[in-house]
């Protein structure tokens, strides 16, 4: 017994609807049924509401395979034999999570990128979109500051003494730091002379880009002066082993000062001078992309960049 519904037939079971039949001697009894659709997936009934992407969790599926996963193995010397062995799973699983991009359970993305050396955001930055990733970025920032005066002056050179691997500078002048510290040359230098890589980047004071943040700011001509005066307190550290000097033309959307893992930004706006400009302040964290971001922009700008020398009268020009 069976009606259609929908274009699905249903079927009989046995179930708490009552229904009246009759037997071959005409005998009335009940029978208990009920009616009952065939299993049809939801992409068969309407394959117009499949949702390829579930939400990032266990079974993520992006429809591209994980090149970074396979590249990460890859680099690790290591086989999906080998990772699937390490995290617990079949071969057949770790494969489709390189082949299928999809993305492991919690637990065998940790082990996974314990196993390859590399951070679970690297491997599957989709993660970056959950909450976990809104809580990592949110966690590398340190503090907002209205303005660069808000900074406390002496967070900049506290900094600066604390570095042990990086000072990166990328500025049109940065006066203000050599303005707050006569000694900013001899600090820097011996910096170097400890094994920091200082690396510093200059606004070159005769590009159109600095003549129009001059006109930007109001200030004319004086944000090349700037530019000239900072360079000219900084000129004797130039020449020092382990310290590099270039000259950049790019707009200068932030200036960007780098103190190991942490970062100084100060964001600029239209018409507004640097002074009046808001700070954040950034710590590198595992699985973070703000430090990274901006690290990534100073590295743009830096290989665009001019080196610089101090000549033979002690003039820092362009090489």
């Amino acid at each position: 017994m069976f009606c259609i519904a929908d274009g699905l037939p249903l079927v009989e079971k046995p179930a708490k609807a009552r229904w009246i039949v009759t037997d071959a001697g005409g005998v009335i009894r009940t029978r208990d049924l009920r009616l009952r659709r065939p299993k049809v997936s939801a992409a068969r009934r309407a394959p117009w509401r499949r949702d390829v992407y579930k939400r990032p969790g266990s079974g993520y599926v992006s429809g591209m395979p994980n090149e970074r996963l396979r590249i990460a193995l890859h680099e690790a010397g290591l086989r999906l034999d080998d990772l699937a062995r390490h995290v617990g799973v079949d071969a057949k699983t770790a494969e489709r999570w390189i082949t299928k991009g999809r993305l492991p359970h919690p637990a065998n993305r940790a082990q996974t990128a314990r196993l390859v050396g590399v951070e679970e955001f690297v491997l599957w930055p989709q993660l970056a979109n959950g909450r976990r990733g809104r809580a990592v970025s949110a966690a590398e920032l340190l503090e907002v500051y209205p303005v660069r005066g808000a900074v406390p002056a002496d967070s900049w050179y506290a900094l600066m003494e604390s570095a042990r691997s990086h000072i990166d500078v990328l500025v049109y002048a940065g006066l203000f730091l050599p303005d707050g510290r006569a000694d900013l040359a001899a600090v820097l230098r011996r910096k170097a002379e400890d094994g920091v890589q200082v690396r510093l980047l200059f606004g070159d004071p005769s590009c159109e880009a600095v003549a129009l943040r001059g006109r930007e700011e109001e200030i004319g001509e004086g944000m090349a002066a700037r530019i000239r005066l900072a360079i000219s307190y900084l000129r004797p550290v130039f020449d020092a082993p382990g310290v590099q000097a270039r000259s950049h033309e790019t707009t200068l959307y932030n200036s960007i000062y780098r103190f190991d893992e942490e970062l100084l930004v100060n964001t600029h706006a239209y018409g507004a001078m640097a002074a009046q400009s808001p700070v954040l302040r950034l710590r590198r964290i595992a699985g973070g992309q703000l430090f990274d971001y901006y690290m990534a922009s100073f590295e743009r700008v830096w290989e665009s960049g001019a080196s610089m020398a101090v000549d033979g009268a002690q003039r820092a020009v362009a090489v």
